[in-house]
């Protein structure tokens, strides 16, 4: 029995990293049920088995790619829980590894789709962002919060402050990649990474931090 539910949920695992390949390739409408069952390997009948149709599959392989891309950096904030004695070395390591993640294959692949297809799932953007960027934010404020106990962060609202040191990241590098459609080097990540952190901490870090 464990054997059986462990391959319905790979197949169902497949049909969904396939369904987003083929979708981000050909968009929406030009997608077909049989081209995601060929990129994910399985028969046709088997995608309908796992998904009633294609608009379904669209939103689950939406939702599947929004979630991928959250464990990615949830996995990077990480580094913030023992920041150590430099909080600027710190921050600067964070938030190029999620400008890294933010400009990678998938990423890029999401958003052009959430782009090109919100009007015909106007959905699509609460589906992308409840298991994506919304939450994100909440594991960024959760270990400033923590940072603010340590006295490393002025004692405010660190909610703002998730907020703002994503937009610090994010707003630059929309604007330098065209919202990612021209290549950026690491070179300039490391350098809109920096950036970002100097604006952040002169804002939020506390007074006579050690």
């Amino acid at each position: 029995m464990a054997t059986i539910s462990r391959g319905r949920i790979d197949k169902r695992q497949a049909i969904l990293e396939g369904a987003f390949t083929v979708f981000a390739r050909l968009g929406y409408a030009q997608a077909c049920v049989q081209d995601i069952a060929d990129e994910a390997g399985v028969a046709k009948p088997t995608v309908y088995n796992h998904m009633t149709d294609k608009a379904t599959l669209f939103r689950h392989a939406l939702e599947a790619a929004a979630r991928t891309t959250l464990d990615e950096r949830l996995a990077v904030l990480e580094r913030l829980s023992g920041p150590g004695d430099d909080l600027r070395a710190t921050l600067d390591g964070v938030a190029h590894a999620l400008l890294l993640l933010h400009t990678d294959e998938r990423s890029c692949a999401l958003r052009r789709l959430l782009y090109s297809e919100i009007t015909t799932f106007p959905d699509a953007l609460d589906i992308v962002v409840g298991s994506g960027p919304h939450r994100l934010n909440q594991a960024l404020a959760e270990r400033f919060a923590r940072l603010t106990l340590l006295g490393h962060l002025r004692a405010t609202d660190p909610d703002s402050a998730a907020e703002q040191f994503m937009a610090l990241l994010t707003g630059p590098l929309e604007a330098r990649t065209r919202m990612g459609t021209s290549p950026i080097s690491d070179e300039e990540l490391r350098e809109l990474a920096q950036a970002a952190v100097r604006t952040f901490l002169r804002a939020w870090e506390a007074p006579n931090t050690p």
